[in-house]
């Protein structure tokens, strides 16, 4: 496993600093049901706030990663990619070999201290769920989130997991002080397809529960609908079951993404699909035959059907560049730094 490879930006490119050697890493396994079958590679952090690459498609500059690898094992994880660069395999590795960067929390709390820190907007939950099955053993969110809070650092959370509410109280903290953006991803509500390609996540209709939760404690919050999948998620119906049971839920609005298959995540799913659908293999090679991503003509196609039916049951698309704001209400001594800071979030 070549650890001094695993790279400081969180994208799988090899840095010139290695992020750690490998007489940091402790290996673990643990005999309960949650995580048999998983092995966690403990390490110390030199380095947590990560810049994006430039060429990135994301619109944010700067993540936080506790976590690598996920037992979401959703097999379309565009994150797939970054295991290799560990000697892993992007399948079953990917899914059960987790990294957990142990000394986050006190690593990102000297980093937002640090005078070279403009306190730019940080992302959470871009790679992989930063509330993935592991959180709930680690306990390395509530310690990001109160140093985000206690820097009045802005910044914004996706995800599939549940756990969140853990840290409502911390979350509504940070609020009072700076812009803070959380966003649930649910691409579909079928529940056969979810068992199926998101294996280890909360079901559809938990994760909506989170978002009526956090609507109801004052947290605004939105709806990735990611992936959309093409042929298994994408028929009308379905499109208008899931949007309607995503308003139902109050989120404050939704933002149709189609699957993008790059490589790692595109050889994992092309397996999958051939041996659970085969009769798509095909059809699936001429959709994405120019790349990654879906054709244009069929992505404007779902984002029109998808913002129609957001319109019809009463909850406004996510435009690019839109901020998902929390009320902000002013700390009796706020810090110098604490501007106000737009917010954006996929």
């Amino acid at each position: 496993m070549r650890w001094e490879n695993l790279a400081a930006d969180g994208t799988g490119r090899a840095r010139d600093a290695a992020l750690f050697g490998a007489d940091a890493v402790t290996t673990r396994t643990f005999d309960t049901p949650e995580f048999r079958g998983i092995t966690f590679h403990e390490v110390r952090a030199r380095s947590i706030v990560n810049r994006v690459p430039g060429a990135s498609r994301m619109p944010f500059e700067w993540t936080v990663n506790p976590y690598r690898g996920c037992s979401h094992a959703c097999v379309y994880c565009f994150a797939r990619k970054t295991h290799s660069y560990l000697d892993l395999d992007t399948g079953l590795d990917f899914d059960s070999q987790i990294v957990v960067k142990v000394n986050a929390p006190e690593l990102l709390r000297r980093q937002l201290a640090s005078p070279r820190w403009q306190g730019e907007h940080i992302a959470m939950g871009t790679n992989v769920d930063c509330y993935q099955r592991a959180e709930g053993r680690y306990h390395l969110m509530p310690g990001i989130i109160s140093a985000l809070g206690d820097h009045a650092n802005p910044f914004s959370i996706l995800t599939k997991g549940t756990l969140i509410l853990r840290d409502l109280d911390l979350l509504r903290q940070a609020a009072r002080v700076c812009e803070v953006g959380i966003s649930v991803s649910v691409g579909f509500t079928d529940r056969e397809l979810w068992r199926t390609v998101e294996p280890g996540t909360p079901a559809p209709e938990r994760r909506l529960g989170v978002v009526r939760t956090l609507t109801e404690h004052g947290i605004g919050c939105g709806v990735l609908m990611a992936p959309v999948i093409p042929f298994l998620g994408d028929h009308p119906d379905q499109l208008r079951a899931t949007v309607r049971a995503i308003a139902a839920s109050g989120a404050t609005s939704v933002t149709p993404l189609v699957l993008h298959l790059r490589p790692g995540a595109r050889e994992w799913y092309m397996s999958w699909l051939a041996h659970h659908h085969p009769h798509l293999v095909r059809r699936y090679e001429r959709l994405y035959a120019e790349g990654a991503y879906a054709p244009k003509w069929y992505q404007r196609r779902i984002t029109r059907q998808v913002h129609e039916l957001a319109e019809e049951f009463g909850i406004g698309p996510s435009r690019p560049g839109t901020t998902r704001r929390l009320p902000v209400v002013p700390p009796q001594a706020e810090p110098p730094h604490a501007e106000a800071t737009q917010l954006t979030l996929l």
